[in-house]
C-alpha cells in the first residue's frame, strides 16, 4: 500500500492574510474594469463561478474527511482562487 503525501499546512493567520491581500487586489482591479467600461461578460461570470467552485471544493473536503479537516484546508480553495485571479488582472493588457 502506498503512502500518502501530506501536503505542508499553511498557518491559518498567513492564510487569512494572503486571502485578504489577494482579495483586495481582485476587487480594485475588477472595480477599475468596470469604472472603465472594459469588465467582459466573461469576467462577470468568473466573480460568480469561481466563489461556487471554492465552496465546492471546500464541501467536498469537509465531507471526505468527515467534518474532521482543519479551517485552513476549507479557506484554502478561497485563497488559491483569489490569488490567481489577483496574478491574472495584474497580467491583463491595458487597452
Amino acid at each position: 500500500m502506498t503512502r500518502r503525501k501530506r501536503r505542508k499546512v499553511t498557518p491559518l493567520p498567513l492564510l487569512m492574510a494572503e486571502l485578504t491581500f489577494a482579495s483586495w487586489e481582485t476587487i480594485a482591479r475588477r472595480s477599475l474594469l468596470m469604472a472603465t467600461g472594459r469588465c467582459s461578460r466573461r469576467e462577470y461570470d468568473r466573480m460568480v463561478s469561481e466563489k461556487v467552485a471554492a465552496a465546492m471544493q471546500s464541501a467536498r473536503r469537509f465531507a471526505a474527511s468527515g467534518g474532521r479537516t482543519g479551517i485552513p484546508s476549507l479557506i484554502t480553495p478561497f485563497r488559491d482562487r483569489a490569488a490567481a485571479n489577483a496574478s491574472r488582472l495584474r497580467r491583463r493588457r491595458r487597452v
